[in-house]
């Protein structure tokens, strides 16, 4: 049985390349528009590993970060957030939130493979 990867962008293109690179690799990708559709989809299923983008509409990444380690099953999964923005101050946030690791955009496809092979 694969892994699977929850990947989490409002850019529907970015989503796009990110599932396809790692689906490319083998593991089950599903994708969601936002922070608020990614919690319920992580309600519904336990995850291998989460992708989520920051900045988003009606809830960011940071937070949804958050929301997800509030779940039960979510305390083991890898949480890593890619995103434009690096600022060491957002990074910490991320941190306190419960993210694994921060991915800056754009983002070069070995590497990400490299870093979910860690996790998963």
């Amino acid at each position: 049985m694969s892994k699977s990867i929850l990947v989490v962008d409002d850019t529907r293109s970015m989503r796009a390349m990110v599932a396809a690179v790692l689906q490319g690799a083998g593991y089950e990708v599903a994708e969601a528009g936002d922070g608020v559709e990614a919690l319920e989809l992580a309600r519904a299923r336990v995850f291998d590993l989460v992708v989520t983008d920051h900045n988003m509409p009606r809830m960011d990444g940071v937070t949804l970060v958050r929301e997800l380690r509030a779940l039960p099953n979510y305390d083991p999964v890898a949480l890593i957030v890619l995103s434009t923005e690096a600022s060491t101050e957002l990074k910490q946030k991320g941190r306190d939130a419960g993210a694994t690791g921060w991915m800056a955009k754009p983002f070069d496809p070995q590497r990400m493979l490299d870093i979910v092979g860690k996790f998963i």
